[in-house]
């Protein structure tokens, strides 16, 4: 699907004055034709007329309440990926992770489950780093990490499943993140995975294992103080946060109408009685059907009291976490198919490892 309104400012800075004012007219004649939008208003009108009235209310309303809620996260992350291309400090970052990435991709991980960005909030990031030449290894190790856990939900799972189940998730959520890396450094040393970004959003370097060729400069924290960097913060912002806008609203439209017309109890149920089996399928019925992680703590506590191994618990939550809905589809706008397929099969094998590890430990 290609989507040429995240046409980013290139470097070096844009030489026109009038950059903002001819990328905003092209957005505006865009919009008619853009398919995400037309996807959205389908969909909408699509659910009004199959459903009751009250019951196509609610799962608008429930869209919507999860785009305010994640709000404030995608707005600190599109400024902040607004900030590192302005000042230049992209060049910098891809510098630091472009080097031994064995290292780069513990780093990635790490920071990937103990930051605070929600799950679509780190989308802006992944975009930034990409785009700046940062190898896919780490890129991907953040990606697969952040999904899991993050401070908040620590708190959260801590209180209603105890700290073990607490402990156990973050260690998924890092030991993922490596193994993720570790695979497309394997598969990029094989010639697969050359290019990660889709065409039309154009990387600013190489984001595969060749070296980027970045210049040798100093970020310029003021970009205020120059109007061509004030450019690019105002481009890069503006369409960044479009981008986020369309396609997770599309992302929790689905996801209301998963939550409203798929029966996760029972589903919950089913995957008691199945019992050395019920991690994998735990991990097959979280990674296409899951709600958000918070939403889906309560829910694991209820599945557990009525008998679902923990084991198979952490292997929905952690699969579900990486793919659920809004954060796949933002994954899935960003990269080719290639990477969108190997970030799938990395969710499903971590987490079945995960459950399987953990059900491990407690026999003992």
């Amino acid at each position: 699907m290609t989507d040429h309104s995240l046409d980013t400012a290139p470097n070096p800075l844009p030489k026109s004055g009038n950059e903002f004012q001819s990328r905003l007219a092209n957005w505006v004649r865009s919009l008619p034709k853009d398919r995400v939008v037309w996807a959205f208003i389908i969909l909408a009108l699509g659910t009004w007329f199959a459903t009751s009235a009250d019951q196509a209310i609610s799962i608008v309303s429930f869209a919507a309440k999860n785009l305010v809620d994640t709000g404030p996260f995608i707005i600190a992350s599109v400024m902040i990926a607004a900030f590192i291309k302005a000042t230049g400090a992209d060049k910098t970052i891809a510098r630091a992770l472009s080097g031994r990435q064995e290292t780069a991709i513990i780093t990635g991980a790490l920071f990937g489950a103990l930051s605070p960005f929600c799950s679509c909030g780190v989308v802006p990031l992944i975009a930034a780093l990409l785009r700046a030449g940062v190898p896919l290894a780490p890129v991907i190790a953040f990606c697969l990490a952040s999904p899991v856990i993050d401070p908040e939900m620590m708190v959260l799972t801590w209180g209603v499943l105890g700290a073990e189940m607490t402990l156990a998730k973050t260690l998924a959520a890092i030991g993922m993140g490596v193994m993720a890396g570790a695979t497309v450094i394997v598969l990029q040393r094989m010639g697969y995975l050359k290019e990660a970004l889709r065409p039309e959003l154009g990387a600013g370097g190489c984001a595969s294992s060749c070296t980027p060729k970045i210049p040798d400069e100093k970020p310029y924290w003021a970009f205020w103080q120059e109007q061509p960097r004030r450019q690019i913060f105002a481009i890069e912002s503006g369409t960044m946060g479009w981008f986020l806008f369309k396609w997770l609203s599309l992302a929790f439209l689905l996801e209301g109408m998963m939550v409203a017309w798929v029966p996760m109890e029972q589903v919950g149920s089913a995957l008691s009685d199945l019992g050395a089996w019920s991690i994998p399928a735990a991990a097959g019925v979280g990674v296409p059907a899951y709600l958000n992680g918070y939403a889906a703590i309560p829910l694991v506590r209820g599945l557990m009291d009525i008998g679902l191994e923990p084991g198979a618990a952490l292997a929905f939550m952690v699969a579900g976490g990486v793919t659920s809905i809004p954060a796949a589809m933002a994954f899935f706008a960003l990269v080719r198919p290639p990477t969108f397929a190997l970030y799938l099969v990395l969710a499903a094998v971590g987490s079945v490892s995960a459950g399987f590890l953990y059900a491990a430990y407690l026999a003992l």
